[in-house]
């Protein structure tokens, strides 16, 4: 069974390229599994050559990609090509975005790869190209239910050996949060969240400690009322389902060393309220998990950083920690240790 992750260029003008250089670079001393890059050679070639990066590069096939791997780095070549420079955003590239992804999907999908790593990209730039889709996530869940009956509803996990945190809404407006978030969108999260920790973390029985809402989780109503509820509601659901659910609990209390021993993952119930924490605490070892996929797939914990693109300065400290829970997670789901 091959034990190769599939990592994708995401967009060539941001940092995603020249942080799989590095990553190889480091393969070594950082314990980096074998990975292959889906972008342009030739374009990685000339940026390897402009950082005076010494990568050897191998255009290879799935089946040729891991043995390769520890002598050069090998690329799984696009059909759609363009000539990205770094730093420069441009719509021209969108095609051999989208080509990585859907390639890199299709590699786990059928047992090539066993992982999908993803690079970051910019909406905006996909958007100007007719990109349809909300997001990144969204579009890989649309591909995942490709033949299926329904497709999978994905959950933003944000991963660190010293947190995970899960925010319940995401994107949207401080003020819409309370009429985005219920009862059944909280225990949805929590049960997807708790069966991959089982499944692919090897967790045997998950601990979910979930945030409150408010200020003192809600103070027993003085300080709002959906704590009582929407939020306990859920804890009570969760816990009837088997899942070892806890809360609400004041935020401010729940993210330092003693408290964190007590659970597995933070449920917090708006995007900040979870991501602060982790980004105070991890800040460059970061990864987005991507749970409640019928595949692995992880990503840095960061954009494309188009500002330092191509000068050197983009630390791979992120997207080392992404391959290496990649695999440890592909580990995990075959019941071995990585």
């Amino acid at each position: 069974m091959p034990r190769l992750l599939a990592l994708t260029q995401g967009d060539p003008a941001g940092v995603g390229p020249e942080l799989a250089l590095a990553a190889w670079r480091q393969r070594e001393e950082r314990g980096i599994p074998p990975f292959a890059y889906l972008g342009d050679i030739a374009m990685l070639s000339r940026l390897a050559a402009q950082l005076g990066l010494p990568v050897p590069l191998r255009s290879v096939t799935w089946g040729e990609a891991e043995a390769c791997f520890t002598a050069a780095l090998p690329v799984i070549e696009l059909d759609n090509r363009s000539p990205a420079q770094s730093g420069q955003p441009d719509p021209a590239n969108a095609a051999g975005v989208i080509e990585a992804i859907e390639r890199g999907v299709d590699a786990v999908e059928t047992g090539r790869a066993t992982a999908l790593v993803t690079n970051p990209i910019a909406k905006s730039v996909l958007y100007a190209a007719g990109f349809q889709h909300p997001g990144h996530t969204e579009f890989l869940a649309e591909l995942a239910g490709r033949g299926r009956e329904v497709t999978p509803r994905p959950v933003m996990m944000i991963w660190s050996e010293d947190l995970a945190v899960i925010p319940v809404t995401i994107h949207i407006p401080l003020g819409a949060v309370s009429g985005h978030l219920t009862t059944e969108l909280i225990v949805e999260t929590g049960r997807i969240a708790a069966a991959d920790l089982k499944r692919r973390f090897g967790v045997a029985r998950p601990r979910l400690a979930l945030c409150g809402l408010n200020p003192h989780a809600g103070e027993g109503g003085a300080l709002g009322k959906e704590d009582g509820t929407i939020v306990a509601p859920a804890v009570e659901q969760l816990r009837a389902l088997g899942i070892e659910a806890s809360g609400p609990y004041p935020a401010d209390t729940l993210f330092h060393a003693r408290a964190r021993a007590n659970y597995d993952v933070a449920l917090g119930m708006y995007h900040d309220q979870a991501l602060i924490p982790i980004k105070t605490i991890a800040f460059d070892e970061g990864v987005n998990v991507t749970l409640g996929l019928p595949f692995i797939r992880t990503s840095p914990d960061h954009g494309t950083a188009f500002d330092i693109a191509g000068k050197g300065m983009a630390r791979p400290d992120s997207l080392c920690a992404a391959l290496r829970l990649a695999a440890r997670m592909a580990a995990a789901e075959r019941g071995e240790t990585a």
